[in-house]
């Protein structure tokens, strides 16, 4: 059976060096604790844009655009390889990951962040880059709208893997783009921690008749640089600024692991895909308890680009 687990420590904020420094020691850690598939939080890499809900933007430069460059100059662009530390050491571990992060687009203006998941396999290959389709209400100060190039489920070592990032899960047909792809482990980063989301983990468990494992940052205040600018992290450094509270759901909506507050390392599960299979028997959303007779869902999966250029 394999050991699936949440990664619940903090990133190193806004620093790409000393973040994929940190995130190549957790994979070997997890590898010694018999981990084989590990989902980092949303934005893990480097650090989630906590400042969307509080500050105040503006079209001058500094202040809040100054907080914007700062997660720009250290966010990983992938058409450089800037994940190699992380493919290598899923490879040298034979380890899945999970990875959220801030991604800087290369295409177009080369000026757009995204919020971005990418599961790379245990033999260290990129198997899937989603960039999150609706960023949530403030967060569209920062992050850029994906398309559903990255809506897919891919085979990997520990068996068929999806992922939607936070609020995305809410989306009841881009969960239905993941189900219709056979997923069996449906990963949810997310900067979400009420008690109402981990409601939700349960129910997408029992809708897709799947595993689903959630995480958020593990952020207390003394792990937040002094030298961020001001109002980017609020919080005093004897409390905790986000408290992780990751969860691992069951085919049938059960609770396998967690949730795990308040609380830093890894929140683990072994499980059965088997149970995948038997809990499709009685209810397979997208199989025989579908009515394609009535209700259809139509996912667009071209690249949504501004400008096309054509030659003939």
């Amino acid at each position: 059976m394999p050991k699936i687990a949440a990664v619940q420590y903090p990133p190193i904020f806004y620093s790409l060096e000393k973040g994929l420094e940190r995130a190549v020691e957790i994979i070997a850690e997890a590898a010694n604790e018999g981990v084989e598939l590990l989902t980092f939080p949303e934005a893990w890499l480097t650090g989630y844009p906590m400042m969307t809900w509080s500050a105040t933007p503006s079209n001058e430069f500094g202040t809040f655009s100054g907080m914007y460059k700062l997660i720009y100059d250290n966010a990983p662009d992938l058409s450089k390889d800037h994940l190699r530390p992380v493919c290598d050491a899923a490879r040298e571990h034979g380890v899945v990951v999970v990875m959220g992060l801030n991604e800087r687009a290369s295409e177009m203006s080369a000026g757009t962040l995204y919020n971005t998941a990418v599961t790379i396999d245990a033999t260290g290959d990129i198997l899937n880059v989603h960039r999150k389709v609706m960023p949530t209400n403030a967060e569209r100060m920062v992050w850029g709208f994906g398309d559903a190039r990255g809506i897919n489920v891919v085979d990997t070592a520990v068996g068929r893997v999806g992922c939607l990032l936070c609020w995305e899960n809410f989306m009841p047909l881009a969960r239905a783009a993941i189900y219709a792809q056979n997923v069996e482990i449906y990963c949810a980063p997310t900067a979400d921690h009420r008690e109402n989301w981990l409601a939700s983990m349960q129910h997408i468990g029992r809708e897709g008749s799947c595993f689903v494992v959630s995480v958020m940052p593990a952020v207390e205040g003394a792990d937040v640089p002094d030298n961020l600018p001001a109002g980017m992290i609020e919080g005093s450094k004897d409390a905790w600024v986000a408290p992780g509270n990751g969860i691992i759901c069951g085919p049938l909506g059960n609770i396998v692991a967690g949730p795990m507050k308040q609380e830093k390392g890894f929140l683990k599960a072994d499980i059965d895909l088997g149970q995948v299979r038997e809990a499709r028997r009685s209810f397979d959303v997208v199989g025989h308890y579908s009515r394609p007779d009535i209700f259809q869902l139509t996912v667009n999966k071209s690249p949504q680009v501004p400008v096309q250029f054509q030659f003939e």
